[in-house]
């Protein structure tokens, strides 16, 4: 079994914020695709990220306030998961909420493991 990172890109956060209703349905679904995630044992970890952060960069190692960048490219959260393949983790990633939105978006990247013996 291979491990896989999720990134999860743009939603209309604030624009569901606005209606607690709203807000609270969409909660909703995050829940229950994550408690499925884990009662299938395949999370590893998940957090939703803060909009705010530090960029470190180059050789000087310049740290900038950031990240800044449009809505639809700011990471927002992350789920790391187990799966046997790519394409079990592409499926997986069909049924993330975010992809309500026409901007949201699910990156899917591979963990490479290091095996140190």
């Amino acid at each position: 079994m291979a491990e896989f990172l999720m990134l999860f890109r743009g939603g209309d956060g604030p624009i569901l914020r606005q209606s607690p209703e709203k807000w609270q349905a969409h909660l909703q679904k995050w829940v229950a695709w994550m408690d499925d995630l884990r009662a299938q044992g395949k999370v590893i970890g998940a957090q939703p990220l803060n909009n705010s952060g530090k960029v470190v960069t180059g050789t000087r190692k310049v740290v900038t306030d950031g990240p800044y960048m449009e809505g639809k490219e700011m990471v927002g959260g992350y789920l790391a998961c187990k799966a046997d393949s790519y394409d079990e983790a592409v499926a997986i990633s069909k049924a993330c909420p975010i992809l309500e939105f026409e901007d949201g978006a699910v990156e899917v990247r591979e963990i490479y493991l290091l095996h140190t013996h």
